[in-house]
């Protein structure tokens, strides 16, 4: 890379700048992201495409919560 955008770059390199979502971060993000995919192909209408979106949001993070709350149950 030439140093002048190496320079430009630098401070985005840092490990101040760097992403390292949690665990519970890292799902809301994938069940955002996956919805918003599901919503824009399975549905024809734009409302239909936004109901059906946040519905596979909930699903996706009221599984995950209901899973988590299955696997420290046996845990114990």
């Amino acid at each position: 890379m030439p140093s002048a955008l190496m320079s430009f770059f630098s401070p985005l390199m840092t490990a101040a700048f760097v992403f390292r979502p949690s665990h519970f971060t890292a799902v809301l993000l994938c069940a955002f992201f996956a919805s918003t995919v599901f919503g824009i192909t399975q549905r024809s209408s734009p409302r239909a495409m936004v109901r059906y979106g946040a519905w596979c949001f909930l699903l996706f993070v009221g599984s995950v919560i209901a899973a988590s709350w299955v696997m420290a149950l046996i845990m114990r």
